[in-house]
């Protein structure tokens, strides 16, 4: 079988550009135009988004906040609204499906949508693409970008190319070349670490990577060799996939400075019980197990879990259920981080939608 004549789908994957600071920036027209971070804000704090704006001086979102004011002494700290993301993103989702039934959110700002078998006659996946983007901004007055492509891995690389604003397609004919010229630092799956080590081995392209045999490759970087095979040559079959289920809730804090004592974290767990219990039931779920995760001043991760035969999501009976698990043992050093998160919940029986076939009739064109 030639690479190009595997199964294809019409696939969409939908980005929107730095969310969080650009829904602080529609909220706060002050803000618009200048560098902002959400979170990040203290001398623990992580940004959790940038605006574009923030980006030209170095700041990104898991940069210490720190970092971030020293790479942008003007930056602006705006603390996270979560629950207006929500509300946003639950507005940009309600647009999805207006197009198809086949949506899988990744998280409150992208999402994968199969458009193969789009129902209202022969319409392009790019014209379908820019509509919806049109559709957003006049919904929610935020912008969105997009890739058009056979699957999604490619349409993923492809929504990060004309960024911010922007759209572009790769039809199945420009899969090789397109992934040919890419760096392989484009490449989802290919991290810092990894990229370095194919630096090493003189691999800097995608054209590089698939002159490598599989043998080759999974020699040098085991089982994932294989994937970087199939990927550079445009071969993935995951489907999107609209049954993804959370399988997890979960809230943490990050203390300005350590705490020591079992006392003073039962008030944290207060506050972080409250919040897990307000998500799980905005999201109407509830869970059986609870784990406690503790981040120590020496960076180390300790967690502590207990599960029970029925599913909880009230405030008072998480509170119980944490403390319980706090004194389950003795802190083995101060505390800096301090999380619950509820698994095992309520939704792992539902009914699953239907997956679209591979080999289903295409009916609109790139």
């Amino acid at each position: 079988m030639n690479e190009l004549d595997i199964p294809k789908r019409k696939i969409i994957h939908i980005d929107m550009d730095a969310f969080f600071a650009s829904v602080e920036q529609l909220d706060h027209p002050e803000l618009r135009g200048k560098p902002i971070a959400v979170g990040g804000g203290g001398k623990r704090g992580v940004v959790a988004a940038a605006s574009y704006e923030a980006r030209k001086y170095g700041v990104r979102s898991a940069m210490s906040g720190v970092l971030a004011a020293k790479n942008c002494p003007h930056l602006i700290f705006v603390p996270p609204r979560f629950e207006r993301y929500k509300e946003i993103s639950d507005q940009i989702r309600k647009i999805f499906f207006e197009y198809t039934d086949l949506v899988e959110p990744l998280s409150l700002d992208e999402a994968y949508l199969d458009v193969t078998g789009y129902r209202k006659g022969h319409v392009s996946a790019s014209v379908l693409a820019r509509e919806i983007r049109e559709k957003i901004f006049k919904t929610t007055g935020l912008t969105a970008s997009a890739g058009i492509s056979v699957n999604k891995f490619v349409a993923k690389i492809a929504s990060d190319y004309h960024k911010p604003n922007g759209q572009k397609t790769i039809p199945p004919e420009e899969v090789l070349s397109f992934l040919a010229a890419l760096d392989i630092r484009k490449f989802h799956g290919i991290g810092k670490v990894t990229a370095e080590k194919m630096y090493g081995l003189g691999i800097f392209t995608g054209e590089d990577l698939r002159s490598k045999t599989e043998a080759y490759l999974r020699d040098h970087f085991g089982k994932s060799g294989s994937y970087y095979y199939q990927a550079v040559r445009g071969i993935h079959h995951s489907p999107v996939k609209p049954e993804r289920l959370r399988k997890s809730v979960g809230a943490e804090r990050t203390f300005g400075g350590n705490i020591s004592s079992e006392v003073f974290l039962e008030e944290k767990i207060k506050q972080i019980a409250k919040e897990l219990s307000k998500r799980l039931k905005t999201n109407k779920l509830a869970g059986k197990t609870l784990t406690l995760k503790l981040k120590y001043a020496n960076f180390n991760l300790q967690t502590r879990s207990k599960t029970l035969n029925y599913f909880i999501s009230d405030e008072q009976l998480i509170i119980e259920i944490a403390r319980e698990l706090l004194y389950k043992e003795p802190l083995s050093n101060s505390v800096r981080l301090l999380g619950l998160s509820m698994a095992k919940l309520n939704n792992e029986k539902e009914a699953q939608p239907q997956i679209a076939p591979l080999n289903v009739q295409l009916h609109i064109e790139f």
